[in-house]
């Protein structure tokens, strides 16, 4: 999720155990305290690049460390809030605002570590996209006037937005995730994953794949408030089966960085068209229509000793633009 949705959700749960007179010192702590989550993507190694995958929305988001990470904000935000607050009210505005980070996390689509150490799993619901500008204007214009007129209402207002929203947005996953079955039971009877994902802003153009028999394909499904469900079909790709092709390698530190790169993937593993040494995270593209993967990490069998490199592989050329746009307003020529 992004910055500032994060920061108005974690003021406002802050705002709900405040007054009138502490109302706004609230706000400040619980924002400030839902960004410190994210703070470990500065943790890991340049060395050791996959490290920082794996620590991102790991130990700092899940339940077991929230009063922690609690304590460690409210800590270093009492020194600028003590000649108001206790040290007491800190502590729990910072608790009530670090609480919100995960769950917020959750209702994307990259998924938190919620239960670590107890589940080494990702949790998502694959319901908004890291960024939704509707959403986070609703929170913003009710955030705004609760703190500017220090009233809990406004504060409640946002909590009925934003439980509005995901119930919008759980509905328009539940039509996609029906038309796409549909679909697909009409053209294949198998066993076949379908993996379901707003495409990035919206909650109308949302990113279907098709997982079977080693191969992954994705399209595109519009589901506008009123009108019928367009298809707009995209790529295939094979999924790489490194076990095999890598298996000479097996003792390597190359080797158990794919490993580690798969399990980040949820298996889901293919070749990058344009680099033929790159293997991506199927399950993001640019396109909802690609396979092209959005990130992924560089194979080099004469470095095995070497951690293997990771980058993105991001094109937000005009082209790609016209085409993702096309697709959330319906277009079909």
């Amino acid at each position: 999720m992004d910055p500032v949705t994060h920061g108005l959700v974690g003021a406002t749960g802050a705002q709900l155990l405040s007054d009138k007179s502490t109302f706004r010192t609230a706000s400040f702590i619980g924002f400030v305290a839902a960004l410190a989550p994210d703070a470990d993507v500065f943790l890991g190694s340049v060395s050791n690049p996959l490290l920082t995958l794996e620590l991102h929305r790991q130990f700092t988001h899940s339940f077991i460390f929230i009063p922690f990470g609690a304590l460690i904000v409210s800590s270093v935000l009492w020194l600028f809030v003590k000649k108001r607050i206790s040290f007491k009210h800190t502590y729990f505005f910072s608790l009530m605002g670090y609480s919100t980070a995960g769950l917020m996390d959750y209702i994307t689509s990259y998924g938190v570590y919620l239960f670590w150490p107890f589940l080494d799993e990702r949790f998502a619901l694959n319901i908004v996209s890291v960024f939704d500008p509707l959403l986070t204007g609703g929170l913003l214009i009710a955030a705004s006037i609760a703190f500017y007129k220090k009233k809990k209402a406004y504060s409640y207002g946002l909590v009925a937005w934003l439980f509005l929203y995901l119930c919008f947005a759980g509905i328009q996953k539940s039509r996609v995730e029906h038309f796409a079955a549909e679909v697909l039971l009409a053209e294949n009877n198998s066993n076949t994953e379908i993996i379901t994902k707003p495409t990035i802003g919206n909650q109308i153009l949302w990113n279907v794949r098709f997982v079977d028999d080693g191969e992954i394909c994705s399209s595109a499904i519009r589901v506008g408030i009123f009108s019928t469900p367009i298809v707009y079909e995209g790529e295939c790709a094979s999924l790489v089966d490194w076990k095999t092709e890598f298996k000479a390698f097996r003792p390597t530190v190359m080797y158990r960085d794919i490993e580690r790169f798969s399990a980040l993937s949820e298996e889901l593993l293919v070749q990058h068209p344009n680099h033929p040494n790159v293997i991506g995270d199927a399950r993001y593209s640019m396109l909802p229509t690609s396979v092209s993967p959005l990130w992924g990490i560089t194979v080099d069998t004469s470095k095995t000793a070497q951690h293997v490199p990771f980058d993105t592989y991001r094109n937000a050329s005009p082209e790609i633009r016209s085409k993702f746009l096309d697709m959330v307003l319906g277009r079909t020529d």
